[in-house]
């Protein structure tokens, strides 16, 4: 690429007119001779996909006519403004070149099948008023709002169908007979669904080529809790089922919404099954790491007692042997305390860690997951001892009255910590009772009703 060519690009970059201007003052052809070097990044191009308005304007005074070059996707400035939302460059576009709202890129798609699948509501609105016939051109047997539907694009739908949406439009079938009715309904659209029954003049009851109604169409699919309501509204709107073999066409009203209802249950239960697989599964992994912390410090006291051992021997006296822990020495029965309660600390956390990791089946079960969550009760509870013994040991006399002080306040605190726990599972357990026989009087309820 040439100097000229280069510093062009860049202008139209950054909308830099004063580059523009300079260099259409040394060479007046330059736009010219870029657009036939290069069949991607023209200047006008990009400045429209960008923005760049003042840009746009004074390429499109000086060379009107390059607002029907094409890049090598057969891309128009339109095209790429218009997928952009760049409303003041489509209206700039479209007043040098009217016709370009008629241009077809590659795939078929002229600007306001783009701006339509994008949501550029106020681009179509423009598109619209300029060229309305260009909204009725199909892509592939497609109409715009079939577009407007596959891409979820209800405000635009709307625009369209109250600017230009007779009957025969709004009913347009594609290339395997469905009407936008029949999309809506197959991708679970219910605000859709529920503005074409109730402002258009939509046939709820129209049948594609296998001879399928949008209720049908359900039926096809995963079920889930949106089916009740598009059921609901279909069928306030008239909507039978085909005489097929259907689903929704074999089976009474009444059977329809038993069978909405055990899809719903269906669908609450596996939430609910999912919802405590995941609190099952972060409750075994914050078990797992507080056991291999619990573990390691159980392993570390025990190896290094507090007052830690003699180093030198004594040949008169066996208990002060180089290895031996000082502790038994000056405190004998602390260090049988110590001993054991340092002990079922770290076993319990050993059995927590195996049985985490042994994938026994029955474990992911809620009540073995309190058992475990008891024995790390008892870990810790052992450690908080061990750790009292430690600190007995290793405190002065002189200030063994005020330790005494500090652990009955941690032991009250304790207490009351430990009690609090219990109390919160308790009234856990007694929420979940309460629940369970009231959400079956619920589902009674409403299988009630629905029969009525």
């Amino acid at each position: 690429m040439e100097r000229r060519e280069r510093l062009l690009y860049d202008a139209s970059l950054e909308g830099n007119l004063t580059v523009l201007l300079m260099l259409l003052q040394e060479d007046p052809l330059i736009l010219d001779k870029v657009t036939l070097n290069h069949h991607d990044d023209m200047p006008l191009h990009v400045a429209s996909m960008l923005g760049h308005i003042a840009f746009v304007k004074e390429i499109l005074t000086r060379k009107p006519d390059l607002a029907t070059d094409c890049d090598s996707q057969k891309r128009l400035p339109l095209h790429l403004a218009s997928a952009k939302g760049r409303v003041e460059i489509v209206k700039a576009l479209v007043k040098a070149k009217p016709e370009t709202c008629l241009a077809r890129d590659r795939d078929g798609r002229n600007p306001i099948h783009l701006a339509a699948t994008k949501g550029q509501y106020e681009v179509v609105k423009v598109l619209v008023q300029a060229q309305t016939h260009a909204a009725r051109s199909m892509v592939q047997q497609d109409t715009i709002l079939h577009l407007c539907v596959k891409h979820n694009q209800l405000e635009v739908l709307k625009l369209l169908i109250e600017t230009m949406g007779d009957h025969k439009f709004v009913n347009t079938e594609d290339a395997y007979g469905n009407t936008i009715l029949h999309l809506a309904v197959a991708d679970k659209q219910i605000e859709t669904i529920n503005f074409l029954l109730l402002d258009t003049t939509i046939e709820v009851n129209a049948s594609n080529e296998n001879g399928e109604k949008a209720i049908d169409i359900l039926a096809l699919g995963p079920r889930d809790m949106k089916d009740q309501q598009i059921i609901q509204s279909l069928t306030r709107a008239g909507a039978v089922g085909s005489k097929k073999e259907s689903l929704f066409g074999q089976i009474s009203h009444k059977s329809r919404s038993k069978l909405v209802l055990e899809n719903l249950r269906q669908y609450n239960n596996k939430k609910d099954l999912k919802n405590d697989d995941d609190w099952l599964d972060k409750k075994r992994n914050t078990l797992m790491v507080v056991a291999s912390l619990i573990a390691t410090m159980a392993f570390q006291a025990g190896t290094n007692p507090p007052s830690g051992v003699w180093q030198d021997g004594s040949s008169t006296d066996p208990a002060r042997r180089a290895g031996y822990a000082v502790m038994v020495y000056n405190h004998p029965n602390l260090y049988h305390v110590f001993l054991v309660c340092n002990t079922v600390g770290f076993v319990a956390t050993l059995s927590i860690i195996l049985l985490l990791i042994s994938g026994l089946p029955f474990l992911r079960h809620r009540v073995f997951l309190w058992i475990l969550m008891v024995i790390m009760w008892i870990a810790t509870a052992s450690m908080s001892l061990t750790y009292l013994v430690a600190i007995s040991v290793v405190t002065p006399k002189p200030e063994s009255q005020t330790f005494k002080n500090i652990v009955n306040g941690i032991v009250l605190v304790w207490v009351g910590l430990m009690t609090l726990l219990v109390a919160g599972h308790i009234f856990r357990l007694m929420e979940i009772f309460q629940k369970l026989p009231f959400t079956r009087k619920t589902l009674s309820q409403v299988s009630i009703n629905d029969n009525l």
